[in-house]
């Protein structure tokens, strides 16, 4: 594994298996490869056995958070790979309306301004 990889992987710090995610939300583990395909989660590989994992934070109570995939779609569309785009959304930045990243701001409510930082960074 590499440092970059590792990095990552303590970034994020909480990650779900796809089984994980499809117990937590009550749906089949091919919904679940669904969400990742469509883009509606980021998934990496993690971990010494190399499993796919999705990081904890981008679900609440509801299920998927819904700021999620228009917020990879600018990050996406700036050049930015899966990885990348994870590794922003947990690096810390105390310029933001919340503590933490723009995660937490995003779980935090502040969809837009994390949006208005994401298409900066992208264009």
């Amino acid at each position: 594994m590499s440092d970059q990889e590792t990095q990552l992987e303590t970034l994020v710090g909480q990650w779900l298996t796809v089984p994980d995610i499809a117990e937590r939300l009550g749906i089949s583990l091919s919904d679940v490869r669904r969400l990742i395909d469509d883009r509606e989660v980021l998934a990496s590989r993690v971990g010494e056995r190399n499993v796919v994992a999705v990081p904890e934070k981008f679900f609440d109570d509801e299920g998927v958070l819904s700021a999620l995939k228009g917020t990879f779609t600018v990050l996406g569309d700036g050049g930015m790979k899966d990885d990348e785009i994870v590794r922003w959304l947990f690096t810390p930045d105390a310029t933001l309306p919340v503590d933490g990243a723009p995660i937490d701001a995003l779980r935090g409510g502040f969809k837009t301004e994390v949006r208005r930082r994401a298409m900066e960074l992208a264009f």
